[in-house]
């Protein structure tokens, strides 16, 4: 690959993601994450009213099907995309939405839950490894390994320094499978306290979505300030060259969409994936 994936030539698309980037606190004088600086009722990506933006993530899913058949073909990459957030941020909705159109033979989504006894009989990493994707393959992670520095550190089950190795095997990880051909681009959906109130309410107030209701979620959303803190934290030391995050604004939910299809437009073009060469030995053949 002759440049990083994340780097878009449309210098107006360029300049509207990197807006939507957190700046690492790597001691270099880098101000630290505060997602307050990230509006999420923002909609940078859309253009038009939102009936447009509707049409353009169905456009740009089309584009995406045909992108991933080519990343099956080509067999060079493994292309793994998180989608992380609070209770109700729309990871669901962006897995249906942005990837509903892909064929299912080059496409898994996995969806995370609290550790099994088996998973937690070893590193906490042990699980999602086994879960990478595969040459040609796509992979969505709803939820993902930052669920071990979020849930743990709120509520005070792992140490200070505990959370610092957390965070350092999780830059390792990724950059081990970066250098061994995945690509990994993530996505923090961000949505606001009192949007993420009204979508709960829907749940109660709608029979059909009951089941999409835990009473966890109220318990969490207590926690809501102690969560934006853990997620500044992970967003400054793990957003790095090998795996950016992309804060998405979320309140909007196709403004969500629209922004993620088309963030992973970008990196897939800028793959540069090609079909492999055909057999010469079948150009005269005819079937008969």
């Amino acid at each position: 690959m002759s440049k990083s994936p994340f780097q878009s030539n449309d210098k107006a698309l360029a300049k509207r993601w990197a807006a939507w980037q957190p700046r690492p606190a790597n001691g270099s004088g880098a101000k630290p994450v505060s997602l307050k600086d990230f509006d999420p009722d923002a909609t940078p990506f859309m253009d038009g009213e939102k009936a447009q933006g509707k049409e353009d993530v169905q456009t740009l899913a089309i584009e995406l099907d045909a992108l991933q058949n080519l990343l099956y073909a080509d067999r060079r990459y493994k292309l793994l995309v998180l989608l992380q957030g609070t209770d109700a941020s729309g990871k669901d909705g962006t897995v249906r939405s942005v990837f509903g159109s892909m064929s299912a033979l080059g496409v898994h989504a996995v969806g995370w839950k609290a550790p099994t006894e088996p998973e937690r009989a070893h590193d906490y990493l042990w699980r999602i490894h086994q879960q990478v994707p595969g040459a040609g393959e796509l992979t969505v992670f709803n939820r993902s390994h930052y669920e071990d520095v979020l849930v743990p550190v709120v509520n005070g089950w792992i140490t200070p320094e505990q959370h610092r190795q957390r965070l350092a095997h999780i830059n390792d990880f990724e950059r081990m499978l970066s250098e061994t051909g995945t690509v990994i681009v993530k996505f923090m959906l961000h949505i606001g306290y009192e949007e993420q109130r009204e979508r709960l309410q829907e749940r109660l107030d709608d029979p059909a979505k009951h089941w999409k209701f835990d009473m966890g979620d109220i318990a969490v959303r207590k926690q809501w300030g102690d969560y934006q803190k853990a997620y500044e934290t992970l967003l400054s030391a793990t957003h790095t060259p090998w795996a950016p995050w992309t804060i998405v604004p979320a309140n909007s939910k196709t403004h969500r969409n629209l922004m993620i299809a088309t963030v992973l437009r970008e990196v897939l073009q800028n793959l540069d994936l090609k079909y492999p060469p055909g057999d010469p030995a079948l150009e005269h053949f005819t079937v008969k």
